[in-house]
């Protein structure tokens, strides 16, 4: 199978020399050469697949010669990308996912699916605004299916990039970099803490006003940590960081057992905290109202459920605000 991002002048026909070039690049290759890259080791690499190592190796020699290009740089412990190993790594996973798109699919049709949108989201829109969300749309659209993954937000700008997903929701203070972007919700952060905390008893706090208490934070590629670790380098100070932990309710959970302060969205603690005889106290610092922003590559070329899709987040705030306006009237 061609692989889409070899370029070919599209006023003329591929040369004879062209198209036997092209024919090399073949699925199973393509995923010989992912698991290379994901193993970087090509016997663990060949285990993972169910194939020779040798054969791996076959492959791989076959398509440098075919191409003229080296992939790898072979190393005593394992092997490391070329550039032109990083090039093809993005077109392959492109390629594969594809590959995969066209199955799923097509086996959902065959079963009375009408549509399918593959999402990205970070752990905040997820937990607090996409359940709800994704089931009035649901309501909806009930012969449509959505394939939601969590990543924190710099993956998520990454993995709509190179074609993961359609759509992305993801924090703003994230570099979108080259993606067309629209605003999703807004959010506020609380601090969390038992009841017999020195802090608990305050209406607000700044975020310097937690630092000479022990932290619980999340995992170390969240927006959140990453925005309270910056926060804390402003002030000069250091963060006393007892633990990292992966969601909100495990920050929950510790802050419970005295682990320490916690910090997390308003809306995430309703969800996860309320019932555990804690409290949250909001957050006085400008960075504590946060904006989640929906990302894609093109939304001019998104497909048709995924077009659906990005229309009905973009609408859905304000579809809630004229519904809670027109209950209070």
């Amino acid at each position: 199978m061609p692989l889409a991002s070899i370029d070919v002048d599209t006023q003329r026909s591929p040369t004879p020399a062209e198209t036997a070039l092209t024919r090399r690049v073949d699925l199973t290759t393509l995923r010989l050469f992912v698991a290379v890259c994901d193993e970087q080791n090509l016997t663990r690499a060949a285990q993972r697949e169910g194939i020779a190592a040798s054969a791996v190796s076959k492959r791989m020699n076959d398509f440098e010669l075919a191409f003229g290009v080296t992939l790898f740089k072979r190393l005593a412990k394992g092997m490391a990308l070329t550039p032109a190993g990083e090039a093809l790594l993005h077109h392959a996973r492109v390629t594969l996912l594809n590959v995969e798109k066209i199955a799923v699919e097509l086996s959902e049709y065959s079963q009375g699916v009408r549509g399918h949108v593959r999402m990205l989201a970070n752990l905040s829109a997820i937990v607090q605004y996409l359940p709800d969300d994704l089931s009035a749309f649901f309501d909806a659209h009930e012969l449509l299916r959505v394939d939601l993954q969590e990543r924190p937000s710099g993956q998520v700008v990454r993995g709509i990039e190179e074609g993961a997903a359609e759509i992305g929701i993801c924090s703003a203070e994230a570099d979108s970099r080259a993606l067309e972007v629209f605003h999703y919700r807004y959010d506020n952060l609380v601090v969390v803490m038992r009841r017999d905390h020195p802090l608990a008893g305050r209406g607000k706090l700044l975020f310097t006003e937690t630092l000479d208490f022990d932290h619980i934070g999340l995992h170390t590629a969240s927006s959140i940590y990453l925005r309270s670790q910056y926060a804390a380098t402003q002030a000069g100070k250091t963060m006393r960081l007892r633990i990292n932990v992966p969601g909100f309710d495990a920050v929950c959970r510790m802050v419970q057992a005295n682990m320490g302060l916690g910090l997390i969205p308003d809306r995430a603690f309703a969800v996860v905290g309320a019932g555990m005889g804690l409290r949250a106290i909001p957050l006085r610092d400008d960075w504590g109202r946060r904006e989640l922003k929906i990302v894609v590559r093109d939304a001019a070329n998104l497909s048709a459920t995924g077009r659906l899709m990005l229309d009905y987040l973009r609408a859905v705030e304000t579809d809630r605000r004229g519904q809670a306006g027109g209950q209070l009237g």
